[in-house]
C-alpha cells in the first residue's frame, strides 16, 4: 500500500510540476567527473530558456530539473542550509525535522549539486550522465561518517573508501545504522539507501528514490 501511495504521489507531483515549473530561465553550475584523473573537470555555468530543457536536464521520475530556479532551501538547525527540488522539499524537511527531534545525530546534509558523475565515459574519461543530486532528488547525510566505497559488492575489509569518511556503525554515532531509524524512516517514504545498492559501490550517506 505504501508503495502504491508513493507511486500515486509521484504522478501527482508530475502533474503539479508541469504547472509549477513555469520558469522563464534555467540556470545552473555543473562539472564532469574525470575517471582517469579522479577529479572534477569542465566546470561551466549554463543559462538558457526554461522552454529549451533537454531530456537529460529533467528527472524522469519526479519531473525535477537541474535548474536552480526549481530548488528550495531547507533550513533545519543545527544543519547547514541545503537545497532540494521543490517537489520533494516538504517531505524531506518533515522527515529530517522528525529524526532530529527524536535524537538522531544528523549534523551535515547535502542535497542539490549539479554534476555529471554517473553513466558511461567519453574519450577523455569524463562521466556523461547527471547524478540524482543534480535534480535535487537525493540527499547525503553525515558524509564524514558514512563514506562512498567501491570494490564493495559486500561490505568488508576489501572495500575501498573513495569519498567521505569511514562508515563504522556502532562505533561512530553519526554513522547510519542499517536497521536504524534514519534508514527506516526514508524507506517508509519510498526512498532507498545507498548502503544497500547492488553492484561494486556502497554509498552509506546517500538516499534517493533509486538508491543511486
Amino acid at each position: 500500500m505504501k508503495r502504491l501511495l508513493r507511486a500515486l504521489g509521484i504522478v501527482l507531483c508530475l502533474v503539479i510540476a508541469s504547472h509549477a515549473f513555469g520558469q522563464s530561465t534555467c540556470s545552473y553550475n555543473t562539472y564532469q567527473w574525470n575517471t582517469k584523473e579522479k577529479r572534477a573537470v569542465n566546470y561551466q555555468k549554463v543559462v538558457h530558456p526554461y522552454s529549451q530543457l533537454s531530456d537529460e536536464e529533467r528527472d524522469p521520475i519526479t519531473g525535477c530539473t537541474v535548474c536552480i530556479e526549481d530548488q528550495v532551501k531547507i533550513s533545519i538547525p543545527p544543519v547547514k542550509p541545503f537545497y532540494v527540488c521543490k517537489v520533494i522539499a516538504p517531505e524531506i524537511q518533515n522527515i529530517l525535522e522528525g529524526l532530529i527531534r527524536s535524537g538522531e545525530s544528523i549534523v551535515d546534509v547535502t542535497g542539490y549539486r549539479v554534476g555529471k558523475t554517473r553513466g558511461g565515459v567519453d574519450k577523455q574519461g569524463n562521466r556523461t550522465k547527471f547524478s540524482n543530486h543534480a535534480y535535487g532528488v537525493a540527499i547525503d547525510i553525515n558524509p564524514e561518517q558514512n563514506g562512498l566505497y567501491d570494490k564493495c559488492i559486500e561490505f568488508g575489509v576489501g572495500c575501498r573508501l573513495i569519498r567521505g569518511g569511514r562508515w563504522e556503525p556502532g562505533k561512530r554515532c553519526e554513522s547510519i545504522e542499517p536497521d536504524g531509524f534514519i534508514v527506516r524512516a526514508f524507506k517508509e517514504l519510498g526512498y532507498l539507501w545507498g548502503g544497500e545498492i547492488q553492484g561494486r559501490q556502497k554509498d552509506f550517506m546517500h538516499f534517493s528514490l533509486t538508491g543511486y
